[in-house]
């Protein structure tokens, strides 16, 4: 088959496409058209039920303790949050740089994803749990799904090997391992080059992660 003979078969199937597309509009919009006024009050009405339910269930998260940054003091406490929330994200720390870097963007990420509850615990007095959860390099957050560990971040190797990683870079990661929702607003932030740095100015931080 030729350039031309190509050409025409693919203008062909995007006329298709477009048509295909245009006919489903036009449904939409014919359905809309014949709409009454019981209709329109029965989807304000179900939209409204879906914004009270929403409503609940922030509430809900918030009781919980969602919205903040919290440190947990005991083992203990680490398996009641894990039993209590969907959807936790777990800092294990030490005093040192690195993980300071860490609690940073976390608590910023901890006030805008309100669905998912954000916490750290000292892995050095919870050794039954970095035993357990085999916690070797600090920082590194635990990915809790369901009362189990799903996924692990360990260091910075995922966020380019680097403490000058962004908020909007960490809230990527976690959301590919479905860990909160992206509302499309971080990758527009994005190509703008609007990040959320915390690192302190012109400040080498040597080693991006501590064993």
């Amino acid at each position: 088959m030729d350039n031309s003979a190509l050409q025409k078969v693919i203008e062909q199937q995007v006329l298709t496409v477009a048509q295909v597309v245009e006919e489903k509009i036009d449904d939409e919009i014919a359905k809309l058209d014949r709409l009454d006024e019981d209709d329109l009050e029965m989807l304000r009405e179900r939209r409204l039920q879906q914004m009270k339910k929403m409503a609940a269930k922030k509430q809900h998260w918030v009781s919980l303790g969602h919205g903040e940054y919290q440190e947990l003091l005991s083992e203990k406490d680490f398996f009641a949050t894990a039993k209590s929330s969907e959807k936790v994200v777990c800092h294990f720390y030490r005093e040192n740089w690195p993980c300071k870097v860490m609690d940073k963007h976390m608590a910023l990420l901890a006030t805008k994803h309100i669905e998912t509850r954000f916490v750290k615990i000292n892995a050095e007095k919870s050794p039954f749990l970095t035993e357990r959860l085999k916690i070797v390099v600090l920082p590194t957050l635990a990915l809790i799904k369901n009362t189990k560990v799903d996924d692990y971040l360990v260091g910075f190797d995922e966020l380019g090997g680097t403490d000058e990683f962004t908020t909007e870079e960490l809230e990527e990661r976690l959301a590919k391992s479905s860990m909160l929702t992206l509302d499309g607003e971080m990758s527009m932030q994005r190509v703008k080059g609007k990040k959320s740095s915390v690192r302190r100015g012109g400040e080498n931080a040597g080693s991006d992660s501590d064993e």
